[in-house]
Parts: structure tokens; sequence; C-alpha cells
């Protein structure tokens, strides 16, 4: 049974465009035809296409349940994004497939893309949720300058990944369950003096990754990995 993100109201269930076109047009659905809608909030719902158009499919509903989140924990990375988008993109996919609530990018002094198309990401994230089929999508957050993230978050964990030879504990020694966890990742060319400096000043605890220097997407991904098999 395919699925599709859609608005769900009651018993009904509207397609965007986009998720429309793929429904009528690539995979050929047709009124009668049965197909699974989910909102990216935790709403799985089964149903009927009542109207099959390519810009607006209409669906009544048969089933619907609230899926309870199965972490028990809540992850948001803060990222730079690469200059090489594709390998941002690499990571937002399996993040998602893993398990993360929360994206920001982040505008670093080093930073070489101080741009990214939010819409696209959203995307790439909802492939991934419909693929691992799961019923919650990621928050994902325009760019924002380093500090003024580093001032406005909240979480019960913080933690700033960078390559400078400082003293670093290793991340399992942080995590903990029922914790919501904020992770910095700095740009391909690290994150600066001051900036680590601004982030230790704030609570930020130094973690470090192993004995490897990782490239960002894959500090994202080792992050998110980590914490699945982790917290129990």
């Amino acid at each position: 049974m395919n699925t599709f993100f859609g608005i769900i109201q009651n018993n009904a269930a509207i397609l965007n465009e986009d998720e429309s076109l793929h429904c009528v047009k690539v995979l050929r659905h047709k009124v009668g035809d049965i197909i699974q809608v989910i909102d990216g909030n935790g709403t799985r719902a089964i149903g009927k296409i009542e109207a099959a158009h390519a810009k607006q499919c209409a669906v009544s509903l048969t089933q619907k349940e609230l899926v309870k989140q199965h972490r028990n924990y809540r992850l948001h990375i803060a990222i730079a994004p690469t200059k090489n988008i594709d390998r941002i993109e690499w990571f937002v996919e399996k993040a998602t497939e893993i398990g993360i609530d929360e994206i920001t990018f982040l505008k670093c002094k080093n930073s070489e893309r101080t741009v990214v198309k939010t819409e696209r990401i959203i995307k790439v994230a909802e492939s991934a949720i419909k693929q691992s089929q799961q019923t919650y999508l990621p928050k994902v957050n325009e760019i924002v300058e380093f500090k003024e993230f580093i001032k406005n978050t909240q979480s019960d964990i913080k933690l700033i990944a960078h390559c400078e030879n400082d003293e670093k504990q290793l991340i399992n020694q942080f995590i903990s369950a029922n914790k919501s966890i904020t992770v910095l990742i700095g740009p391909e060319g690290d994150f600066t003096p001051q900036e680590i400096k601004d982030a230790l000043a704030l609570n930020y605890k130094p973690v470090s990754l192993g004995n490897t220097r990782l490239r960002t997407e894959t500090a994202g991904l080792f992050i998110s990995n980590a914490l699945a098999v982790l917290i129990k």
C-alpha cells in the first residue's frame, strides 16, 4: 500500500499538489483505490480516494490512529551545511530514517554554504519517513547565525562536536533517556576557537565522536545512530 503526506481532519485527508501529482500521474491511482496517509505529526490513516486530481487528491478515511513516538529522547542537530548540498541531503535522509526530531542549519565563520533551500530539505525528510514507515516528520529550520542559535536554544543536554585538541569526553558520557539533546556540528573548516569558546560559555559540553576526524555529514549521522543504539 502506497503512503502519502496529507492534511488529516476528522475522517478525511487532502494531499498537497506534489503528493497528488505523484499519486495520480506517477503511481496511477484512481478513485476507489486504497492508500495510506500520514500527516507528519504521528497520525497514520487508511482510506479510499474520492477525488483523483493531479493538483489535489481527496481521501475518505476508514481507519485512523495516533502512533506513539518510539524514541524516549528528543534529538536536535544543529549543523553547518556542506558546500556540496548533496552531502547534507544525504545526512537528512539517513538521520531521518534512524530518528531525529529537529534540524537547524548553522551559519558559521568558516561556512562555505550560507543558503539552504529548506523546502527541498523537507521533501527529502518526507521521503525518508515514508520509506522507513515512520509517522513523525522532523522539524527543519531555516539557516541561522551561530551566535544567535546558541543563545536561544534550550535543551536538557547541550553538546558541541569540534576538532580542536581540547579535553573532550565520548558522547556516551552525556546522553540520557527522557532528555532533550542538542548537538552542534561545525562546517568543513570546523568551528573557530571563538565559536567554541562562546558555546562553552553557554554550557555546551565538548564531545568526542571517536579517534578519527569525521566529515560534517558523517558526524551528524554518527550522533543520530549513537543515540538510537545507546539510549533505551
